[in-house]
């Protein structure tokens, strides 16, 4: 990779990080068009595989933006590159949404009566929804084996279904994930 396409990608980032409502995940579907069907810098299996390491760690979200800049990196020049391209990632997606929010929630915390603060706060669920829909969408193409989506789709239905209707505590649906998972049958 050339400067400029490391200033592309950090550019990209900068934009990104201020469409990242609900969160670092948001932005998964243009990261993966970007990094992936634009640009070429990683393939669908390496985009999926860095979500998927990424949410199995603790920790926030964002972790999988810094291990797609560690994988583009990586492909283009080895640990010092991979380096280069995980901090550019965290900075360019962490710095400007950081400083907007603080911006924006002293804004919005003296003047939390109003009727456009209240309207912007009810008009922004549907959007992050959406958003986070469109990333599932994305992994889950990804990661469909021989049946298709069939089986996902069905595991996921299930899993709302029991989370809406009973108390079953989540580590529960996520161990049972696992398993289905293990055994390949999703």
């Amino acid at each position: 990779m050339t400067a400029a396409d490391w200033a592309g990608f950090a550019l990209h980032l900068l934009g990104l990080s201020l469409l990242a409502v609900g969160g670092a995940m948001a932005v998964a579907p243009d990261l993966h068009r970007y990094l992936v069907v634009q640009q070429g810098w990683l393939d669908d299996a390496q985009f999926s595989a860095s979500i998927a390491l990424a949410q199995a760690a603790p920790g926030p979200n964002v972790l999988f933006i810094a291990l797609l800049g560690w994988n583009v990196g990586l492909q283009s020049g080895g640990l010092a590159v991979a380096a280069l391209g995980l901090t550019l990632a965290l900075v360019g997606i962490l710095l400007p949404s950081s400083l907007l929010t603080l911006a924006l929630t002293r804004w919005a915390h003296r003047h939390r009566e109003d009727r456009t603060v209240r309207a912007f706060k009810q008009g922004m669920a549907p959007v992050v929804v959406g958003l986070l829909l469109a990333t599932a969408w994305i992994v889950a193409t990804a990661q469909s084996g021989p049946h298709g989506l069939a089986p996902l789709g069905a595991l996921a239905a299930g899993v709302a279904l029991v989370v809406w209707r009973t108390r079953l505590h989540l580590l529960w649906l996520l161990g049972a994930g696992a398993l289905l998972g293990g055994f390949g049958i999703v």
